[in-house]
Order: structure tokens, then sequence, then C-alpha cells
């Protein structure tokens, strides 16, 4: 029997705090990819912090339920009939309703503002983006809702999952007082690779911790692939939004500094273009970095956008969709990759956990390149702004030998700079100003 866990979550403390603050004067939305554990996640808060809770899943809702939210001029008579159909006592101030996958019922999304407003009960909405806008060019969009994503298991979520609550806030204190690892730095590095390779979907590793067979786990992760797959092609029959998406892994691996959407679709019109590019990033599937013109000032202000990278918001599905044309990912990839014994260059890889691990501590994403010489970039993988200043940091999937953008980049902007970072696959270590960090580290930046 296939039991699926429930597994630790950080945005559960996120959700207290919403709760205990706003008491019932806000709703709140929990934004994410399918599959990421929107559902479980605020189900197991509505049972742990309510004493009633009712979950309209709009995936499966019907025609009835769904009606109930086109008048709402007699609340009494709407309550009334949710608690009949679910067979739920609510109770004022004390119960909490859930409009799971709420950009299936626009009217229900609209509703929120006179539901909050009537003050009984508290609101918690589920959605993927993707299709909300599609379903929502007729109504208005509540300003008496809070947003908050959800992404894939972080590192130290997915070592909760296994069992280990203690590695973490160990790498913590290390990183800390900047100590190197020595004999434990290879294990953790194992362990990271683990999560490179499983990633963060939480049915990617329950199977994982069900089966402890790889094949498994590439097998729950195609299924995931393929529905988002199913998604993009509903909401581009041209079959060009699922292109893009599977064509992530090939154009990170180019040594070319951004996507090239033009090479992957042909002839597009320019605004076709910016619309299946911001389907793909309000999917919550990937995430895109963009180039900084500017980084002396604000970098959302400078930010170029037709200049980006696109990484896949979880690593472990991206390792799936790098070998995709292979009917199954074989056991012999994963081993190969855990033990750290894959012979092509699968620095791409590395720079997509770093996005994906930079994104869950908060960031958002920039990079930045200049031209070297007439043939030759330099490029910043990642810029961070902290306040006024920028952490620069420059991603190598082996061993380091230099670091010469991060240098001509802290040269150029030495008055901006505050910390400067080389993320790679060693112990950690000081190189002059230089902060060589292991990859493990990137989320305590």
């Amino acid at each position: 029997m296939n039991m699926e866990r429930i597994f630790k979550r950080k945005l559960y403390d996120n959700l207290l705090e919403w709760k205990r603050l706003q008491n019932g004067k806000t709703a709140i939305m929990v934004e994410g990819a399918r599959r990421v554990g929107k559902s479980t996640l605020v189900e197991q808060f509505a049972k742990n912090e309510y004493e009633s809770y009712i979950l309209i899943d709009f995936n499966e809702a019907s025609n009835d339920v769904k009606s109930l939210f086109s008048n709402l001029m007699d609340k009494d008579y709407l309550f009334l009939q949710l608690q009949s159909l679910y067979n739920v006592v609510l109770k004022e101030r004390k119960s909490v309703i859930i409009f799971d996958e709420v950009q299936n019922c626009p009217l229900a999304r609209q509703a929120i503002k006179y539901l909050v407003k009537d003050g009984r009960y508290d609101y918690i909405e589920t959605g993927s983006l993707i299709s909300i806008k599609k379903h929502t060019k007729d109504i208005t969009i509540p300003s008496e809702e809070e947003r908050i994503t959800l992404y894939p298991m972080d590192y130290e979520e997915f070592r909760w999952a296994l069992g280990d609550e203690v590695s973490v806030p160990m790498l913590r204190m290390f990183y800390d007082k900047k100590l190197p690892l020595d004999k434990a730095h290879r294990d953790r590095m194992r362990d990271f690779r683990l999560y490179m390779l499983i990633g963060g979907m939480p049915q990617a590793v329950n199977t994982y911790i069900e089966t402890n067979n790889f094949s498994f786990v590439d097998h729950t992760k195609r299924n995931i692939i393929n529905l988002y797959l199913d998604d993009f092609q509903k909401l581009d029959p041209s079959g060009r939004l699922s292109t893009l998406f599977r064509e992530i892994p090939s154009q990170l691996s180019q040594t070319s500094n951004r996507f090239k959407p033009y090479s992957i679709l042909g002839d597009i019109d320019e605004a076709k273009l910016f619309e299946l590019l911001k389907d793909l990033e309000d999917s919550k599937t990937t995430l895109f970095s963009y180039h900084s013109n500017d980084p002396n000032v604000g970098m959302s202000l400078t930010k170029d956008i037709s200049k980006y990278k696109i990484f896949c918001a979880d690593t472990g599905l991206f390792v799936t969709l790098a070998f995709w044309d292979k009917q199954t990912t074989e056991n012999v990839i994963y081993q190969k990759l855990l033990n750290d014994k894959l012979s092509a260059n699968l620095g791409y890889v590395y720079e997509n956990i770093i996005a994906q691990m930079l994104t869950a501590s908060g960031n958002k994403l920039f990079y930045y390149t200049w031209a070297k010489d007439s043939t030759h970039n330099y490029e910043i993988d990642f810029l961070l702004s902290r306040g006024a200043k920028l952490h620069p940091i420059e991603v190598k999937s082996s061993g380091y030998n230099s670091h010469s953008s991060l240098d001509a980049f802290c040269e150029k902007y030495s008055h901006i700079i505050d910390k400067r970072y080389l993320i790679y696959t060693k112990d950690l270590n000081k190189d002059e100003q230089t902060i060589l960090l292991p990859v493990y580290m990137t989320h305590f930046i």
C-alpha cells in the first residue's frame, strides 16, 4: 500500500503567522506549481489549527458547488449549502474554508472579497497562476488576498523528510564560522547530490523513501513532467509552450549566456513569444534569471526582459528532463551522477540547483555579462542585492582553478561589492576576498 507521507514544510509557519496576525481580515493564496504539495500543506494546517474545515477542490467540484458562488446576496444560504454538501459544521471564527485549485472557479476567487468582509470564517486558496489569467478576464481579483509561494522542498526540508534534523543546522555552524568540513565534506557532497537527483517534489521524495530505487523515482518525475506538458498543451495547442519547457536543459548546457527562443521556435511574433514566456513563468515550473544591464542601481529597474536564462523550478525534474529522450533515465545514470562519475559536463545541473536554492531563500535571480574581448565574455552567474551592495556569485561545477569573471567584476564595481562567492563542489575555503563555498551551503548566503 503506497502511503503518501505528510512532509514538514517551512511555509506552515507563514500560515500560522498569517492566521495570528490577520485573524480573518485577509484571505491567503498559496501559489506554486502543480504537485508541489500545496493541497497537502493547507489541509494539514486546517486540520491542526481549526476546529473544522471544508476543502473545496475546484478540479473536481460539481457545477452545483461552483454555482453557489454566482450569487452572494444570501451568505447564510451559501454556508448552509456548503455545510450540508460537505457534511461539516462550520463554527464562527474557528473554521476555515479552503478553495483548492481556485483558478478553476473564477467566481469563487472573486467571492473572497465579500466572504472576508463577512468575517465568519478564514479562507485559504491554492492555485497555480498559469490558468488563472485565462479565467480572470471578467472578474475582480480580490485585494483582500495575501500571496505566498510554495516551492519544491528545499535542501533542509528534504533532509527532514529523510529523518535528518541535524546536518543542515550543523552546516550552518560551519558556514557562520567559515570553517572547512574536512573529512565530512565528501559525505555531505554525496548527500547533496542525492537531493539534486531526486529533487524536492513531495511525490518523488516519497517514492524514494518507499522504494529506494531511482527507476521508480524517475517514473514518478516523468509523470509530473507529463502533467506539466499536458497543462502547457491545453494553454497553447500549437505545442510551442511545451517545446520551450522541454528545451530548458539543452539551452542551459550550451555555452551561450542566455536562452534563445528563436532557435527553438523559429519565426514567431514577438508579442506571442512574450505571452508564452509569461505563461511559462506564471506556471511556477520554471525560474527566470534576467540580465541586469546596469548592476549599479536596483537590478529590477535595469533588468533586460529580452535577455534571460530559464531554469527548472525543481532540479530533480531537470535531471529527468535532461535525459528525456531515454525511455527511463536508467539507474546507472543516477548511480554515476550520485557517485560523481558521469563524464558529461554537468555544470548546468549545478547552475540549476543554485538557482533553485537562491530562489527558495527569497532571492530574485539576475546575472550579468560583458565583453572580455572580441570573442569572449565575462559572466557573473548570479547577482544578489543586499541593501545597497551586491554579492556576485560565480559557479564552478568541478574543482576551482580561477575566478577571472569574478575578479574582473569586483574590480569594475568595487564600490558596491560587499561579499563575493565562488560556489563549487570542494570544501569551504577562502581565496583572498573570495569565499569558496561548497554548493550545499548556497542557501546560507
